[in-house]
């Protein structure tokens, strides 16, 4: 697939990046923290992401004001313009309703927007959300200390050539990631946005608190979150859950605050949304011939009974790359779960007999 990226004009002025690809009904993503189409493209981070929801969906994203290859030095940075940013993006894609995912800070521009717009939002997916910014929330002293430090070491380190001081944004957001997943996110935060701009956003979204619209969310809602989420505690999730009237929430294993394509929540969470937005699903595998060959071999040391440390030692790869074989393997066959390896272990066993 490619992406089309164009450019429309917000309420105040400022030019928006957005981008769109795949076809079928109609799904976007509002804006989060650090964003840029071209880099997120290529990234091992985001690239799952974009391949599945483009798949049979026509998705729609965009680079948030003072990010990516939207405009980068803006005055106001609010939620009201946020969401002005996405009511132009909407607009300038012409849809007319849509599915709407909130991830992080996305979360509270999605519900801003939803209560503005009921008529538009089908159906509003939240993961790794908030309705309480940082600072909004019941802290101890320690903590706010913490959440103050954090915003200066933003300002101080965000531009400098060597990521230490970006790491440890980085190994808050993806813990288990990849060394190559690693590097890639210290580079996207320089990339992304200028030391100033990031340490503004900072400031700005440990302040948002739109807690007083959740009540008034009419849309049905999904609302994912991991259950050992270092940067947004599952506690946040839960009042999403518990504020927005009918909405489900779905706890994921795994302590990403960005869901990455080996962990086994990814194929878990992708299922639960294609379910919840009535995504048409591809026809399920009968047989084990749609597998690759690399899945499959990895299927048969799964059937002998070999720990994944043991089968990554055994082929030369990773543990990590073991885990997303095996991850495509539960999306291929439709298993979900904690039982899903020992039923996709059953299933390559009845068929070799």
């Amino acid at each position: 697939m490619e992406q089309r990226i164009r450019f429309c004009r917000s309420s105040d002025g400022v030019t928006i990046a957005y981008a769109e690809h795949g076809a079928g009904p109609p799904i976007v993503k509002s804006a989060n923290w650090m964003t840029h189409l071209e880099y997120d493209w290529r990234s091992p981070v985001w690239r799952h992401w974009l391949d599945e929801l483009g798949n049979r969906q026509h998705f729609v994203r965009y680079d948030q004001r003072g990010c990516g290859l939207s405009d980068r030095e803006v005055d106001e940075l609010s939620l009201d313009s946020f969401v002005a940013d996405l009511e132009a993006v909407v607009d300038a894609a012409r849809l007319e309703r849509f599915a709407l995912l909130g991830l992080s800070q996305g979360a509270a521009i999605a519900i801003a927007f939803a209560v503005r717009h009921p008529e538009r939002v089908s159906h509003l997916v939240l993961c790794g959300g908030y309705a309480r910014g940082r600072l909004r929330r019941a802290l101890t002293a320690e903590q706010r200390d913490e959440a103050l430090l954090l915003e200066d070491i933003v300002r101080v380190g965000w531009g400098r050539p060597d990521p230490v001081f970006r790491r440890v944004f980085t190994t808050r957001f993806v813990p288990d990631g990849t060394a190559e997943q690693l590097e890639w996110f210290d580079e996207l935060q320089r990339v992304s946005v200028s030391p100033e701009t990031a340490h503004r956003l900072r400031a700005c979204w440990s302040r948002i608190d739109v807690t007083d619209l959740l009540g008034a969310v009419h849309a049905p809602t999904l609302v994912a979150h991991a259950r050992g989420d270092s940067v947004v505690p599952f506690s946040e999730g839960r009042l999403l859950a518990t504020g927005i009237r009918g909405a489900r929430l779905l706890p994921l294993d795994g302590r990403n605050h960005i869901l990455l394509e080996h962990e086994p929540a990814w194929p878990v969470f992708l299922a639960d949304v294609r379910a919840f937005i009535g995504v048409p699903q591809p026809p399920a595998v009968t047989t084990l011939d749609d597998l690759t060959r690399r899945e499959l071999e990895v299927l048969e040391l799964v059937a002998e009974g070999l720990s994944n440390e043991e089968i990554a030692v055994r082929l030369f790869v990773s543990a990590r790359t073991v885990e997303r074989h095996l991850s495509n393997v539960y999306v291929k066959l439709r298993l979900t779960g904690k039982a899903a390896r020992a039923a996709a272990a059953a299933r390559f066993s009845a068929a070799r007999r």
